[in-house]
Formats: C-alpha cells, structure tokens, sequence
C-alpha cells in the first residue's frame, strides 16, 4: 500500500464508459489466488481451523513478517441491534473470537504493530463502541503484543487526516477515493467478516467489507458539497454513495460520471469494486460458522439466523468472494437478474473487470475442504425468501 496507490495505468475512457453503464470486458488473465475452505461446527474449533488455513495458503509470516497489519472488521449497524436473542456476532457481526484469534497468529508471525480498524457513527473510539456493544477489549488487547484501536469513521489525528487511494484503470464509480491515513499507513489490509446474503448488493463477503472503509465525514449524510469533510459522522452514506443525490464533500474528486443511475443497486456494486481495486485486502478470513440469510443486518425484511458452519480465507478478494458465492449456493459468473444479483450488478464481475482477481472456479485453486462438501444453501433457510424487485432504469 502506499500514500498514492496508482500501480496500473489510469485510464479515464474505461471508467468512464463503466460508469454510465456500458459493460466492461473482464481483464484478460485476472489474478487468481487460492482460496482454503474448512468445515467449522463451533466455536470451540474456530483457533484450530484458522491456523490450519493460513499454514494452506502458504503461512501468515510471508504476508505480515515486521509489517503495519490493519484489520477491518464489520460492525454494521448499531452496537445494540440484534437478530432475536441471538448477538449480533453470532448472526451479523465480525465474531470477536475471530478477530483474538487473527491477532495472536499474525502476532506470532511476526507483525510489527496490528490495528484493528472500524468506522462507527457513535462515539470518540472504537473502544467506546467496542464496550457498549459487550466486547472484551482487555483479550483483544491481550492477544498481541502492540495492537491498537482506530475510529476511522473521524479523522486521523496530525496533519494528515486523509489520503487520496487512486483507482488503477480509472475506476467505475470514482476515479479516487478519499480515506482514512490509517489505511495508507498500513502495509497489509486483513478483512475479517462474515459472510451474508445483501439486501443492496446480492453478497457482502470480503470485498463488501471494505466499502465500511469509505468515511462518512466526506461520502456520508450531511458532507454533500462541503467545502471541508465534516467532523465528525452524521449518519450512513445514503445520500452520496448509495442514492447520489449529492457529491461528497469537495476534498474528494466529483464521480465520474453524474448522469449515471441514480440507484443503490447499480452504484454500490461499483463502488465495492473501486475500492477493492483501490485498497486491495493481502488477506481476507471469512467466518460463517454461525451467521444470516436473507440480508446483512436485523433490518433486512427476510433476515432469519442459520449456521452454515463454514470457514474460508484467501489471499485475492475477489477468489475469496468467488469461492463464498459457490459454498453459499450460487454461480460466481451469475449475471445481474439471477441469483443472488436479481436487482443489482455484480462486484465480482466488475472487480474483475478492474484486474483485481478472477471469479471463475476454474482458475480457482481450492484448498483444504473441497466445496461440494462444505456447500450450504443459504436460499433454503427456512423463513421468508429475498424477493426479486426493479433495478436502475425500471
């Protein structure tokens, strides 16, 4: 990673052409990278199956030896939501044994400093909203020998709030995006979450994860044409990046395109795939142990609890993701208007199509479980169904 990423040649009239809705040709010989796949009942077997799939993809020293490691979790939502009785890290949530267990191996690896990141719209640190929402933040802290906590919903502290983290091959949503100076400071980005049906984007696996990272202080509700990014969050990101009702605040670059389709289902797949070109994850570890069908939080109409019992964990987001459709019971290559993309484009095509990583199965090395034998189909959780609906442009 670096303070300016802008490793491929920048090409406008690509992104351009993807951003008012022209359909972009899949990078020829996109990356692959293996993906390992274990079967995890519990919780209980989680510290096990995590060390096991890091020793598959190659061991985690290669990756964090004397290197910044952030880890961005997911804390979607509110620190008090919940599906039923369950906690929100049994159902929605990062598990917080997950993230221990990441920070004890990538410690034991070699890791100079591990930052677990997050943006939360409450409070003055993550910490704050760590404790309100029942964490232990003493064996978090415990499990690493310097680890730290970062808000990144408000500014970094110094001179320096943020950094501009360009698009290689010009992006479709943004050609740029402003973030936090924590990411720029890191060497190794960790995305650690669940995985989930989406109500928006069809799947939030690794990649979905990191739209979390864009600050609200500049795309949320109420930083629309700012001259300078707000202070602090005043709500989610509804009016700039889901709706583009405005343009973010004026320390970020305009969006390519501003006839483009003003709706959720065409924008948020793009903007997914902008920033896993962006901030590409070195590492991404996916729990579903025990997780959700039917959306990503308690908010989702057809949200119902289900413990596929899975663990999966790759080195390219996009095979992480590819993989994660295929146990959850869908075709990576699916198109928009089949499953699970019925309403909206897919990221994984459209991160592809930005040379990030290649979403056929085929090119696609499997390692520990095979997945016909850790398949769950998150379609057939008994309870209500996710309905198929209008997209952009009727």
């Amino acid at each position: 990673m670096g303070y300016e990423i802008n490793r491929r040649t920048f090409l406008g009239s690509l992104g351009a052409l993807a951003a008012a809705g022209t359909p972009l040709r899949a990078a020829p010989e996109a990356p692959t990278a293996p993906v390992a796949v274990a079967k995890v009942k519990t919780y209980a077997e989680q510290a096990a199956a995590i060390e096991k799939m890091m020793d598959q993809l190659g061991g985690l020293g290669k990756i964090v030896k004397g290197k910044t490691v952030n880890i961005k979790i997911n804390f979607t939502g509110e620190a008090t939501s919940r599906l039923g009785y369950l906690p929100p890290s049994r159902s929605y949530w990062t598990h917080p044994e997950t993230v221990g267990h990441m920070i004890r191996l990538i410690d034991k690896a070699g890791a100079r400093r591990i930052r677990v990141c997050e943006g939360v719209n409450w409070g003055n640190s993550l910490e704050e909203w760590m404790y309100k929402a029942s964490w232990d933040i003493r064996a978090l802290q415990n499990a690493g020998n310097k680890v730290e906590f970062v808000q990144t919903g408000l500014p970094y502290p110094g001179k320096k709030p943020y950094t501009r983290f360009k698009v290689p091959n010009g992006g479709h949503l943004f050609p740029a995006y402003e973030l936090n100076t924590v990411w720029a400071e890191a060497d190794v980005l960790v995305s650690v979450t669940k995985v989930k049906e989406h109500t928006t984007a069809g799947v939030t696996i690794g990649m979905k994860n990191c739209f979390g990272i864009t600050p609200c202080t500049i795309y949320g509700n109420g930083a629309g044409d700012l001259d300078e990014p707000l202070k602090a969050p005043r709500g989610g990101r509804q009016q700039i990046l889901h709706n583009g009702r405005q343009q973010p605040a004026k320390i970020a670059l305009a969006e390519i395109d501003p006839k483009s389709p003003r709706q959720d289902t065409y924008r948020i797949p793009r903007c997914v795939a902008d920033m896993a070109a962006a901030l590409p994850t070195q590492l991404t570890v996916i729990e579903g142990i025990e997780t959700m069908a039917g959306g990503e939080g308690p908010w989702s109409a057809d949200a119902r609890p289900c413990a596929p019992g899975i663990m999966f964990a790759g080195t390219n987001g996009v095979t992480v993701d590819a993989v994660g459709m295929a146990l959850m019971g869908f075709d990576p290559m699916a198109e928009r208007g089949t499953a699970p993309f019925e309403r909206c484009d897919s990221q994984l095509k459209l991160a592809e199509a930005l040379g990030v990583g290649t979403r056929d199965l085929k090119r696609i090395e499997v390692v520990g479980t095979p997945i016909a034998e850790a398949k769950f189909d998150i379609r057939a959780v008994p309870g209500k169904r996710p309905r198929a609906g209008r997209g952009f442009g009727g």
